[in-house]
């Protein structure tokens, strides 16, 4: 079995105006990928791999990005404005410098990332650096082999400039290439969303009214750009991986991923099948919430990332975004069932956390 791809151009993120029989194909097709599998790979999203020059890189990073108020009045950054004046390129912009930047941070010593790590913001305890082998996704494993580095909030107190190197790495660029990729896979996620419900017969506000508070405390979606070191066979622990098997904990999860493979997801016969970098695509995958949502009827597929082979030294990028439902979003089963009972989406994530990081 593979992963299907799907054609998402007619609700990409330059159309505005998308035909009601298009959202019919998208939802059919959307379904049967997250009935069988859970995972479905998107093209033509808007958010591309194309060819970027250095020009228009900065362009948007010296003079344009830096004066975007994304604070009180983050509606003021409009994506429609950024692709009239620059287009695909933006999209490339994002989706690789953003792993560029970030990789530049991760090559640093651990003593200059400290500063930075996960909780040394208290407004917003999971902004920041997670340092390799502090979390296991499979909490039977020893700690993955990598590092992260999230970004859930677009407080003034941590986007503000005036902030920027408390809070922040070096150089500014990382902060704002991180939040205008936030706000594009945001963008993104909701359109998912709406095709997601209107595929289950559903009105879009099902799953729409659930998520209108990401970027804020009142919601706990995460960009998390991820970094997997070149592994050294003769130190890794016994049962050890890039990273353990789970399954995600919030909505969908947006993912990214540069050229190093293995990525692999649990099919419903119990064979991992490999998932693959395919230029131009985003792969989205359902997670655990949405899966109690419909009542078991999309799949929240368990996945992991393998170590590479003995002798590879090859380095392995992601950028992910975890799309969670409102903290006080309460989730109910929407077919009405009591299959699963009640939870609210914040206490959720809370316990998950707690067996990714370790009871404190």
């Amino acid at each position: 079995m593979n992963i299907p791809v799907v054609d998402f151009s007619p609700y990409n993120l330059r159309e505005n105006n998308v035909l009601d029989e298009h959202i019919v194909d998208l939802g059919r097709q959307l379904k049967s990928s997250f009935t069988e599998v859970g995972f479905v790979y998107l093209k033509n999203t808007g958010i591309t791999q194309e060819e970027v020059s250095v020009s228009t890189l900065q362009f948007l990073t010296e003079p344009f990005l830096y004066t975007l108020n994304l604070g009180e009045n983050r509606s003021l950054f409009k994506s429609n404005v950024i692709l009239g004046q620059a287009g695909n390129a933006l999209e490339q912009m994002l989706v690789d410098h953003a792993m560029d930047i970030s990789k530049t941070f991760f090559l640093q010593p651990d003593e200059m990332k400290l500063p930075f790590s996960r909780k040394s913001v208290a407004t917003n305890p999971n902004h920041g650096w997670v340092s390799s082998e502090t979390e296991r996704l499979n909490p039977s494993r020893p700690g993955d082999l990598k590092e992260s580095f999230n970004m859930s909030s677009l407080r003034t107190d941590i986007v503000s400039i005036f902030n920027i190197y408390k809070k922040w790495p070096s150089p500014p660029a990382f902060r704002d290439i991180q939040t205008a990729f936030f706000l594009r896979c945001q963008e993104l996620s909701l359109r998912v969303l709406r095709v997601m419900a209107h595929s289950l017969g559903l009105e879009p506000q099902v799953f729409l009214h659930a998520h209108r508070y990401i970027g804020s405390d009142e919601n706990s979606t995460t960009l998390r750009t991820l970094y997997y070191p070149p592994v050294n066979s003769a130190l890794v622990k016994e049962g050890q991986l890039r990273c353990g098997e789970h399954s995600d904990y919030g909505s969908i999860t947006l993912i990214f991923q540069s050229h190093g493979g293995g990525l692999q997801v649990l099919s419903r016969s119990g064979n991992y099948i490999s998932a693959p970098s395919i230029p131009g695509t985003v792969l989205i995958n359902i997670a655990d919430l949405m899966q109690r949502w419909t009542s078991d009827y999309f799949i929240s597929a368990v996945h992991r990332v393998l170590l590479p082979p003995a002798g590879d030294s090859s380095t392995r990028q992601c950028l992910a975004f975890f799309v969670q439902p409102d903290n006080e979003a309460l989730i109910t089963c929407c077919d009405g069932s009591k299959k699963y009972p009640p939870v609210k989406s914040g206490a959720y994530l809370m316990e998950r956390f707690n067996d990714s990081y370790g009871r404190q």
